[in-house]
């Protein structure tokens, strides 16, 4: 008798060991799961969370190249936007004689409409990884753009509508966002300087097409062969563009929920588009018209042909040089600053009536608002939480800026009408910059109120 109880004493042992050893290989197996899971958890959101500052280069040769690129895109496009006034001047007088100062103001004010509202969809495809498809999509509708622009005829409104508005600021508007987004992937601590580089581009591009076109449409060329000069240029540069410039930071993670109704709950962001509506009111009126204003108040024709060029020069400089005094002058106090300024001297634009006053308006108007511009996409910067929102929550600013730039020319020039009556189109121009810089001052003091004091004051002058 006592054997068999010996023996089954040691059956349950062995059963409690057995499931000891089940329990413990459940849970080691529990555990291993768990830290697999963590460490997905963990890869994804590194996936997900944006480069260290210390992981942006900063430099480097690729780095370089592709502020190089976007900035010959930036020359092309937008800075043949801003030549528009070439454009304006030479369709009143002669090639669009039939039209209203309003009906070709709609001309530019398309393209810039375009330009910048396409950013809702050029920049979240950007932050998706569509760089090429992008930029490669705007270099083959530029030269459709110009090339049908110079098959166009004399007083056909429509033929020059659909090349010169549509079709070029399609062109423009699909690569604008993307090209001024790209050095952001290299770029941190030096930002500011580098978006100013980029973006001089644009008023380097103003200074050299302004000059380029008068020379070709007032010469023996003419303006269809003109047309067709610069376009084949523009064309070459953008090729070159496209052979250099590489991106860097991984496409952005597809999310199930969009976060733009979250950014529009941000009260600095909200004032923020609230403030590139009345920039885009504002800001196009002298570039558009300041030639035409210098020469119906008595200027030389030939000497005012370059007052857009003179314009330009001043906005190729001063979007440059603050950009490397942010750091120290704060870069908020700098927008607000250059807006406010830039306003008042639209205002002042009224009163041209000779040389000295259209040469003061042009270097003046153009260092303040090219500072203006040049600084706008690093607001943009600090208002995001990351690199990835940075294409997206610019492309909402765009969009419902342009949507008022799509009227702003037109305005001016119902404002002006066909007597010049510049007081009303400057008082209206003017007034919208004014509080355009009132309201970055509002986005600086919430800005402040939500970071604090403290820690939102050393942001600001680090930037």
């Amino acid at each position: 008798m006592p054997a068999p109880r010996q023996e089954n004493i040691h059956e349950a042992r062995d059963q409690e060991v057995g499931k000891a050893t089940v329990s413990l290989t459940q849970s080691e197996s529990m555990n291993t799961e768990s830290e697999k899971a963590k460490r997905e958890e963990k890869v994804s959101a590194e996936e997900i969370q944006p480069p260290l500052e210390d992981e942006f280069p900063d430099g480097g040769r690729q780095a370089w190249l592709a502020v190089l690129g976007s900035f010959i895109f930036q020359f092309v496009t937008f800075g043949y936007i801003n030549s528009f006034g070439v454009y304006q001047d030479y369709y009143a007088r002669q090639y669009l004689t039939g039209s209203s100062p309003s009906d070709i103001g709609w001309i530019g004010g398309v393209q810039i409409f375009l330009n910048f509202s396409l950013g809702i969809i050029t920049g979240p495809a950007f932050d998706r990884g569509y760089f090429y498809h992008l930029i490669i999509s705007g270099t083959v509708l530029h030269a459709l753009a110009l090339f049908m622009l110079s098959l166009s005829h004399k007083n056909s409104y429509y033929q020059v509508f659909l090349t010169n508005g549509l079709a070029l600021g399609l062109s423009s508007g699909i690569s604008y966002i993307p090209t001024l987004g790209l050095p952001t992937h290299y770029f941190k601590r030096r930002r500011p300087l580098v978006l100013g580089l980029t973006s001089s581009g644009a008023a380097m591009g103003a200074v050299i097409h302004p000059l380029l076109l008068n020379k070709l449409f007032k010469g023996s060329i003419g303006f269809h062969n003109g047309v067709r000069i610069s376009g084949a240029i523009n064309v070459t540069l953008l090729i070159i563009a496209c052979a250099i410039m590489r991106t860097r930071l991984p496409p952005k993670p597809i999310l199930h929920h969009s976060p733009i109704k979250s950014w529009l709950k941000e009260p600095a962001y909200v004032t923020a588009v609230i403030a590139g509506w009345f920039i885009f009111l504002g800001l196009f009126y002298p570039v558009f018209y300041l030639q035409l204003a210098a020469i119906q108040n008595g200027v030389n024709p030939k000497f005012a042909t370059y007052a857009l060029s003179i314009l330009n020069a001043s906005s190729f400089l001063g979007r440059i040089i603050p950009g490397a005094f942010a750091p120290s002058l704060g870069l908020f106090n700098l927008i607000v600053f250059f807006i406010i300024s830039s306003g008042v001297v639209v205002l002042c634009m009224t009163l041209i009536r000779d040389v000295v006053g259209t040469v003061f308006i042009a270097i003046s108007f153009g260092f303040f608002s090219g500072a203006a511009i040049s600084l706008t996409p690093s607001i943009m910067a600090v208002l995001s939480k990351n690199m990835h929102e940075f294409g997206a929550r610019m492309g909402i600013v765009f969009l419902f800026a342009g949507l008022l730039g799509l009227f702003a020319t037109p305005i001016a020039g119902a404002l002006l009408t066909k007597q010049y009556k510049w007081i009303n189109a400057g008082l209206f121009s003017g007034i919208s910059l004014i509080i355009a810089g009132a309201c970055f001052a509002v986005v600086r003091a919430l800005v402040l109120r939500q970071r604090g004091a403290q820690s939102s004051g050393r942001l600001i002058n680090r930037i």
